[in-house]
């Protein structure tokens, strides 16, 4: 007589949406990706506003999330993620290399932080840390960023200028130190110019600036523009 044997259930995937406005980019974020056994793309969405719909339908593991969305920016993004489902890591993608990005990554609540230039080599190294509820910062920033997520230390905001810009004021700086107007900037973000004219003000006011050479040659020794 056969002796019945227990079915072994198999192991639920690991479930990413991918949220960038650029399709190249998903593209080679899905490739990466599905190299592993395991790991699902659940989705792809291309603004904020899909990124956080989809997850409140769909409950993914993780959104990989661009900080430049279309009309809500990564970090907004992370916060609503948390808020919409508790359940769900998020992990930031950008373009550009800052500790004081880091930190709005970390106050967001989003639990990694990968350049868009270094994803093909970190990429799933972080997707890793994020899936054992472990935070993951790019590069050299990995060690500092660590010792405030384990409260080693707290950033103090005097220590650097800028450190407490959010993340629009960070796109808008980007915007202004490469020669954007007003206008342009406001077209390019889907906002008033009024409120270009405002924040501008502000990022002049928290990171002491005199001059707009003094914003320009903060964004190049912070690599938000190129020399």
């Amino acid at each position: 007589m056969a002796v019945a044997t227990k079915a072994t259930a198999t192991p639920k995937a690991y479930r990413v949406l991918i949220a960038d406005d650029h399709a190249i980019v998903r593209r080679g974020l899905r490739h990466l990706l599905t190299t592993q056994s395991g790991i699902e793309v659940c989705g792809e969405v291309t603004t904020g506003a899909e990124t956080i719909d989809r997850t409140r339908k769909m409950k993914p593991n993780l959104v990989i999330v661009d900080l430049t969305m279309p009309d809500l920016n990564g970090l907004d993004a992370a916060r609503l993620i948390r808020e919409e489902s508790p359940e769900t890591d998020a992990m930031i993608l950008s373009m550009h290399f800052s500790a004081d990005l880091a930190r709005e990554v970390l106050r967001a609540g989003a639990l990694a932080y990968v350049l868009k230039s270094d994803a093909d080599r970190e990429l799933l190294a972080a997707v890793e840390h994020v899936r054992h509820h472990q935070p993951f910062f790019t590069g050299q920033l990995t060690a500092s960023m660590m010792e405030i997520f384990l409260g080693r230390h707290k950033p103090d905001a005097t220590t650097e200028p800028g450190s407490t810009l959010s993340a629009r004021q960070l796109e808008i700086l980007q915007l202004l130190a490469e020669g954007n107007s007003n206008k342009q900037i406001a077209a390019a973000l889907n906002i008033s110019i009024r409120t270009v004219e405002s924040h501008r003000h502000h990022i002049m006011r928290k990171m002491e600036f005199q001059t707009f050479s003094e914003l320009v040659r903060f964004a190049v020794r912070h690599n938000f523009i190129e020399a």
